[in-house]
């Protein structure tokens, strides 16, 4: 059955084996309430997007080349819509009821609600990493580096519901990851991973305006912005950590340990929470206090390389995506619910 609740012998394993949770520690305020067993994936997943009206999740597989459409309360997998070709990240457009798909080759838009094909995008090959300024109908997609086996690296600004382009930043490097693009700002903050700089593009010129080393640990990727104390959430890889940074002079205001083999790191603006996706068997909770300080909460036991994920504050709900890649064990879409915080 390809649909279960939270009771396997073998999830509850990973809440036994993860670190930080024995003890007299304080409840951490998230904890995993189902997930949806994906029996016959193999590789690994990548982003997430939401369909609330719908009350539909929707999650790009990667390495098996489909996209996979849940049911956003239930967690039940509706369909699986092949014939991607290494979907990265997924946009809903509430205006035309579509959603984005954004691929190595072929991004596409599809109606959302019959999943049929509406019409392509134009973008360089190897489209991954991106943000969405839903005020401005601007996509800022990351495109080419060595998954594709290009040397460099473009930041194309597209608007989806038109497919128009309006400019592009060029990056001397092959391994250019996540990025954060203010909202009623100028800005945006993208993480040169090969090059362990996070670098700041202004949205009007396309110009890199700065360029800030992160100094604490190597290959900075997953990144998230809390646009008002104006704070970056950097995670990096070697080893994990996360970094507070100030988003207007670059400098670190705190570093804590973080999990490993990290590809998402969420913001939550309404209790003032960071999430931390780790690969490693754990979900890393922080709490903010204020723009300059933050809290470490236990960490919350996830399956093996649940690395990416999506919160929905509406339900309070966050939802993580377990791939089977690295540790060739069961594919998973897990959720976890988030108690409001007092």
């Amino acid at each position: 059955m390809r649909f279960a609740l939270f009771a396997s012998s073998a999830l509850f394993a990973f809440a036994a084996a993860a670190p930080g949770l024995a003890g007299a520690q304080p409840a951490a305020p998230v904890h995993v309430a189902g997930h949806t067993d994906l029996p016959g994936y193999a590789g690994d997943f990548d982003h997430f997007a939401v369909d609330r009206k719908d009350n539909r999740l929707f999650l790009a597989g990667e390495e098996g080349g489909a996209l996979e459409v849940f049911d956003l309360k239930t967690g039940a997998l509706l369909k699986s819509v092949p014939g991607f070709d290494a979907p990265h990240s997924l946009v809903y457009l509430p205006v035309t009821h579509e959603l984005a798909v954004f691929a190595d080759h072929g991004s596409r838009v599809l109606d959302a609600r019959t999943l049929a094909k509406k019409r392509d995008l134009k973008l360089p090959i190897g489209a991954d990493s991106l943000d969405y300024d839903p005020v401005r109908r601007r996509a800022y997609v990351v495109t080419g580096g060595k998954d594709v086996k290009m040397k460099t690296s473009t930041l194309v600004e597209i608007d989806p519901y038109t497919g128009k382009t309006y400019g592009q930043t060029e990056f001397d490097g092959d391994h250019t990851e996540a990025l954060a693009v203010e909202r009623t700002g100028s800005r945006i903050f993208i993480n040169q991973t090969d090059k362990n700089l996070l670098d700041v593009v202004d949205k009007k010129t396309h110009a890199i305006i700065a360029k800030w080393p992160i100094k604490e640990a190597l290959q900075n990727a997953p990144v998230a912005y809390d646009e008002k104390t104006h704070r970056l959430f950097v995670v990096t890889r070697a080893p994990g950590k996360l970094i507070v940074v100030n988003a207007d002079t670059g400098a670190t205001v705190q570093a804590f340990d973080a999990p490993a083999r990290v590809d998402q790191v969420l913001w939550d603006a309404q209790d003032r929470r960071i999430f931390v996706c780790g690969g490693d068997g754990h979900l890393a909770v922080f709490e903010q206090d204020d723009a300059d300080h933050y809290r470490a909460l236990p960490p919350v036991a996830t399956p093996p390389a649940s690395k990416t994920g999506i919160y929905v504050p509406e339900l309070h709900r966050l939802y993580l995506a377990a791939s089977p890649g690295e540790t060739k064990s069961m594919g998973q879409l897990v959720w976890l619910d988030v108690a409001p915080r007092k």
